[in-house]
């Protein structure tokens, strides 16, 4: 059986619906994050005004460029949380955004790349060194959502 490659970044692109930047506004523990982006970004701090400044940045990549600026406030157990954050959030948008969710689906067992040379963790690295934590997210969501269909019929 072939296995399909999807590379994805950008938001615009055919599979932008994957990156954290689309525009899929979430609501989360009563709070409204314009992006996942944006909720990830701010899980970074434990300072209140950070976190708000974060969310009501004009876009998601006004969101992470904000959470660089502010890089000496994150919290201490950040690096040991993130990818938890991360699933959240990723799971919270496409619970939140049915459309997006059927479109997750609808990549069958295709192995999901984030492809960008900015970031060997969440990424490939641009060359297929990194980590593609972001994809591997993303593929475990996909068979969760799966399972759980399965489980209905």
């Amino acid at each position: 059986m072939e296995t399909t490659t999807i590379h994805f970044y950008e938001p615009e692109d055919e599979f932008g619906f994957l990156s954290n930047f689309f525009p899929a506004p979430l609501f989360i523990e009563g709070v409204s994050w314009p992006t996942a982006e944006h909720y990830y970004q701010a899980q970074k701090f434990n300072h209140p005004p950070v976190i708000e400044a974060v969310r009501f940045a004009e876009s998601a990549k006004k969101a992470f460029r904000l959470s660089r600026l502010y890089g000496h406030l994150v919290r201490e157990d950040w690096y040991e949380i993130r990818r938890d954050i991360m699933s959240r959030s990723v799971k919270e948008k496409f619970l939140q955004h049915n459309e997006l969710k059927d479109k997750l689906l609808e990549t069958g067992s295709w192995q999901l790349i984030e492809h960008t040379k900015k970031d060997p963790f969440w990424g490939d690295a641009g060359d297929g060194s990194g980590r593609n934590e972001m994809g591997k997210v993303l593929m475990e969501l996909r068979e969760q959502f799966r399972n759980e269909s399965a489980q209905q019929v």
